[in-house]
């Protein structure tokens, strides 16, 4: 049977080839294998479609395509369509009595339920993979089917706890329940894969038990975890990996009150995300090493590192980003007393805020704004600048102090009581300590696929 495919064969649409082949329905599915590892999925899924259309008799060959279909939709992000392929695997895997293959079918589906947010369904998809990979004695599928469930909890941990504004350790018993849990088949995942020899599993199993362990609190753990994340990811020249690991490292202590280590895990952070030009991990670390020298009160460094962050963030379009590093720089500017700077950052996080919908942005720039024209002995308005056009900013966007500008009493102002000690001591009391906190929570890294 003839089939002519007309592949595009270039992101931009600037040429295609045809493609015209005598083929069966498996020379046309090795050729869509072929292609989806040199990472073209798209012109992989088209392989894919014509073996199906051509068909065959050989039902194992159908439900490996049909896997291959639903895992290249995955990588494509159509989790609906994935969904699709995947049930019709796992169906027809039961047909011919495929248990290995209706094992990893059901894993499969646990995977795209998960990204889709079906939590419940995703738990009882990959509980039967774990289930039939143990009747078999396969200890591969079973490390499999382990992570699968870990990150399953995991997802459904974080996704609870992002819906609130809770920090690590603080969550409600239903979201601890589930990380728990997370954390105990990725412990289950590591004991086996240790015993496999598989280290590239166990740095994935390490890193998302550190992450696990940070979102309990359990911030010692954390660290001798992405400790162990960063062996394996040097072991491997993995340099992505390693970048995770640094900055998850500097987020873990933070919240244990060692802002110094935590600096200097943020500062290989961005010596690593400039190696790789990744501009957006830049913009991060960047803004980390800023709120964490705002920590150790060294408010200079602090805007160096703020300015660096919101010039990234002006590059990428970033209004979120933008947002933040006003927000950031005017509390260093206030600590350092330099109170007609913060003006010109608050307003401008303001305006940000507004734009951008942010309620709670919105309102911590006007309460910023409210103390700092009381100190100046301004009436407040949040619609006209109080500063001419010469007064800001002294600071360019590379970080150099051009020029230190007025400075203050702060006996009015207590935006910023930043010791370690205030940490430990006073730390429900300190609202912009535990607000920059927070904002570093926020950026650590997401589950190893």
């Amino acid at each position: 049977m003839e089939d002519v495919i007309l592949l595009n064969m270039c992101e931009d649409n600037s040429f295609h080839v045809r493609y015209r082949m005598e083929a069966s329905c498996l020379e046309l599915a090795l050729e869509g294998e072929r292609l989806c590892k040199a990472g073209d999925c798209r012109a992989g899924v088209s392989f894919f479609e014509a073996a199906v259309q051509v068909g065959t008799e050989d039902l194992k060959t159908l439900s490996a395509i049909y896997s291959q279909l639903g895992n290249a939709y995955f990588y494509l992000h159509e989790y609906a369509k994935a969904l699709e392929y995947h049930h019709h695997d796992l169906t027809l895997a039961r047909t011919i009595g495929d248990q290995v293959g209706e094992a990893k079918a059901s894993g499969n589906l646990g995977n795209t339920l998960k990204v889709l947010g079906n939590f419940e369904e995703a738990i009882v998809c990959c509980q039967r993979h774990l289930d039939i990979s143990r009747d078999l004695g396969d200890k591969v599928g079973e490390a499999r089917a382990l992570y699968n469930l870990g990150n399953v909890y995991h997802s459904k941990g974080k996704s609870a706890a992002c819906a609130g504004t809770h920090d690590p350790g603080e969550f409600p018993d239903d979201v601890k329940t589930a990380l728990r849990k997370a954390a105990d088949y990725y412990q289950d995942n590591l004991t086996i894969v240790t015993e496999l020899g598989d280290r590239a599993a166990q740095g994935r199993a390490y890193g998302n038990l550190g992450n696990t362990h940070y979102l309990l609190g359990n911030f010692r753990s954390a660290v001798t975890a992405h400790e162990q994340r960063l062996l394996i990811a040097k072991e491997f020249g993995d340099r992505a990996a390693e970048r995770r690991a640094y900055s998850n490292l500097g987020n873990a202590y933070i919240f244990l009150g060692e802002f110094e280590t935590a600096a200097e895990y943020y500062k290989k952070t961005l010596q690593l995300a400039r190696q790789l030009k990744d501009r957006a991990v830049e913009a991060q670390a960047c803004y980390s090493l800023g709120n964490t020298h705002t920590l150790l009160q060294d408010y200079e460094k602090a805007i160096d590192y703020h300015l660096k962050h919101l010039a990234i963030a002006e590059e990428l379009n970033d209004r979120i980003g933008e947002g933040r590093a006003c927000w950031s720089l005017g509390n260093a500017c206030t600590a350092l007393g330099n109170h007609d700077q913060a003006m010109h950052y608050a307003e401008k996080h303001l305006d940000i805020s507004r734009e951008v919908g942010d309620k709670t942005g919105e309102l911590t720039a006007k309460l910023n704004l409210s103390d700092l024209q009381m100190v100046l002995g301004l009436s407040f308005s949040t619609n006209n600048s109080v500063m001419t056009e010469n007064q800001i900013p002294d600071y360019n966007l590379n970080g150099t102090k051009q020029r230190l500008g007025r400075r203050h009493s702060m006996e009015k102002l207590e935006l910023m009581k930043l010791t370690p000690e205030k940490i430990h001591l006073n730390y429900n009391n300190e609202l912009p300590v535990k607000m920059i906190i927070h904002e570093n929570s926020k950026l650590g890294s997401g589950l190893e696929q």
